[in-house]
């Protein structure tokens, strides 16, 4: 017998990660694989009254926002991290360890318009939120260890208000999933003399496991994807963080973050919900050519708008584990592309 990669269950390996995937292709002989279910809820009004972070409207904490007319950012009103926590947090216990987390916490919202996600905005407004990232990164990062900008997309990903928005955690350590690619990275370079993402970048552009390609981003299904439709937004070019990137780089990313996230709204027929969030090298004023700038893209969706791959049971005590293979995800997403 030989061995087919879209046939017979097998593990992959993220070198990013550093873990193994179970990857289970066997299973989409179940016949529900090519399903379409659009989602429920109507078209949400590009004002609501109710919500907190529209234009004008008063906050929770009774702050009023400005009528903004693009990105708005202001300090979280409940936020994760705080500036002031006292030394004597911490514990050296070797089984009970502490460690004081001081930082802080900011919204971005994308839009006035309640209604508009990320694919719905024109390129011009995507580049206004890039501009945005990359600013708040810089202001952050000059006081900060690790600059985490976020967006959790739809209910489904735990999102509290449905106002199109993402989030800046700014942390005074590296956070332990930035610190496993800071590790990994840094040996890829040791090893090879070069940075692992633009290796792998390298390899991908063409391949299989590409979804979209610009002048001077690549988003592809990484081979050692574990979410079904996780992507992995890459420069082609050398860069570390936000900040760096050139006026038309920054217009070129918008281009590639609105053709993507269009291709995970048309997949379903629905407003496709993720987590995503952009790794980069730490802001320790130090110089890292072994880490490349990169953005990952969660999706939690499997075979229809409404249905969820739950990662449980072996995920949670084992490792991850998918069904369809990164090369038929990425394929899927290609044939939906505008």
């Amino acid at each position: 017998m030989t061995f087919d990669p879209d046939q017979h269950s097998h593990r992959r390996y993220d070198p990013l990660g550093d873990e193994w995937i179970l990857v289970s292709p066997q299973r989409t002989l179940r016949p529900w694989l090519g399903e379409e279910d659009a989602g429920g809820g109507g078209a949400a009004p590009s004002y609501d009254p109710a919500c907190y972070l529209c234009p004008g409207n008063t906050r929770a904490n009774g702050e009023i926002n400005p009528e903004y007319p693009g990105p708005f950012v202001f300090a979280n009103d409940f936020p994760a991290l705080q500036a002031n926590v006292p030394v004597g947090a911490g514990g050296e216990d070797a089984l009970f360890r502490s460690a004081p987390a001081r930082g802080e916490a900011r919204v971005i919202c994308f839009s006035p318009d309640h209604a508009r996600t990320l694919p719905d905005l024109t390129d011009a407004e995507i580049a206004a939120v890039v501009d945005c990232w990359c600013a708040e990164a810089a202001d952050l990062g000059s006081r900060h260890a690790w600059v985490q900008i976020f967006e959790n997309k739809g209910a489904i990903m735990g999102c509290s208000n449905p106002h199109p928005h993402g989030q800046v955690w700014a942390t005074d350590m590296l956070p332990q999933l930035p610190a496993t690619e800071h590790r990994t990275q840094g040996q890829w370079w040791q090893d090879t003399g070069r940075a692992m993402l633009l290796d792998v970048a390298a390899r991908e552009a063409g391949g299989p496991r590409s979804v979209i390609e610009t002048e001077s981003w690549l988003a592809i299904v990484p081979y050692w994807a574990k979410w079904p439709f996780e992507t992995l937004l890459l420069p082609r070019f050398p860069v570390q963080r936000l900040p760096e990137l050139t006026p038309a780089q920054r217009a070129d990313l918008a281009h590639a973050i609105g053709a993507l996230t269009r291709c995970y709204d048309a997949l379903f027929k629905t407003s496709f919900p993720y987590s995503m969030g952009w790794h980069g090298a730490p802001f320790d004023r130090t110089e890292h050519p072994e880490w490349q700038l990169h953005a990952h893209f969660y999706p939690p969706l499997l075979r229809s708008a409404t249905t969820k791959k739950f990662m449980v049971g072996y995920e949670m005590l084992a490792e991850a584990q998918r069904d369809i293979t990164p090369e038929q995800a990425a394929a899927r997403l290609r044939e939906v592309r505008a």
